[in-house]
């Protein structure tokens, strides 16, 4: 029977923010499915808890916390055409790709060093240096807190979006994500179109085809190079979105700042750097109190030590404040607020 006990929390966030949880319960196997329904049933709310990368915690959660840590990778199905590979939810995320990349199921390299875990994967829909998760995705099993069912979500029934998806806008706590299944196409191919990508000595001076190794070991050069390791300074990775904009706003914030980043997206718009925004108002390297901004990375808030979610809030509304102010531009965060 799970029985559900109080948990510090602060160990299990990546921004290291002081939390703690009143009832928190694990789940380690599918058999156990049911019995959480139990336990959930007896709490009004639930939250599931992942790699706790993409969280803000508050000080003190009064919800069912049910941290996933069920964990197993298999070779799901193969044809000329595709291998799907089904991870457990629980499965670090890098750790995944790496073991991927070991096996040549090749596809996933360019997802290297993202914190977090499987099943949160689909949640945010991650994506980075060329590839989107939902180019890789087959489908996934859910199990229903609720309803006491499981069921298995294809792509569209997932409905991602940049860094979005169904899960965000369901019901809290309703669904936890027990798989991921992800299609890995054959022949494969080396994305490298990204600028870090086509930049890097290692696959700049590669003699042959670059291989899916080359790709893993160059993302995960410039991710270190680029971005604080949570294990030493606590950080949540990029903390808010890149805004999608008309290409008629976008022109008139080019003309008012040249050198304005962006990229352009489908039917006219136009993707805005946020790091670019942020920086340029004078917001990269800042500290206050015991968090700030990262002084290599703009999108990236850390904790020095000792914060929790208040001073992460106040610092991220400043900076928001000051980006509006000045290019007209609403920031949208990218972890979610757990109350």
């Amino acid at each position: 029977m799970l029985q559900p006990i109080f948990q510090d929390l602060t160990s299990f966030n990546t921004l290291g923010l002081r939390s703690r949880a009143a009832a928190f319960v694990r789940h380690e196997s599918a058999s156990e499915l049911s019995a959480l329904s139990d336990v959930a049933d007896r709490f009004g709310r639930v939250f599931i808890l992942g790699g706790g990368s993409n969280v803000v915690l508050a000080s003190q959660l009064d919800s069912l916390v049910v941290k996933v840590e069920a964990r197993g990778v298999q070779l799901w199905s193969e044809t000329d055409s595709e291998l799907v590979i089904e991870a457990q939810a629980g499965e670090v995320w890098h750790d995944f790709v790496a073991q991927c990349v070991d096996k040549g199921w090749d596809g996933l390299e360019n997802l290297a060093l993202i914190p977090g875990t499987v099943g949160a994967a689909p949640v945010q829909n991650i994506g980075a240096y060329g590839v989107e998760l939902d180019q890789r995705f087959h489908s996934l099993v859910a199990w229903d807190l609720h309803e006491r069912r499981q069921v298995e979500m294809s792509a569209g029934e997932c409905r991602f979006s940049y860094r979005d998806s169904f899960f965000k806008h369901a019901q809290p706590g309703r669904w936890l994500i027990v798989a991921v299944r992800f299609r890995l196409p054959k022949p494969w191919r080396a994305v490298t179109t990204y600028p870090d990508l086509q930049r890097h000595p290692l696959l700049a001076r590669s003699a042959g085809a670059v291989t899916a190794r080359q790709v893993f070991d160059a993302v995960c050069e410039i991710r270190r190079r680029k971005l604080p390791d949570p294990a030493v300074l606590g950080n949540a990775g990029s903390f808010f979105k890149n805004p999608i904009v008309s290409a008629g706003r976008h022109d008139s914030i080019e003309a008012e700042h040249p050198g304005l980043v962006a990229y352009p997206q489908e039917h006219g718009f136009y993707k805005l750097a946020a790091g670019w925004l942020i920086e340029h108002t004078g917001w990269k390297g800042r500290r206050v109190g015991p968090v700030g901004v990262h002084d290599r990375q703009a999108l990236v808030l850390v904790n020095y030590g000792g914060a929790n979610a208040e001073n992460i809030r106040n610092l991220a509304d400043a900076i928001r404040a000051d980006v509006a102010a000045r290019y007209g531009v609403m920031l949208e965060q990218e972890p979610v607020a757990v109350v």
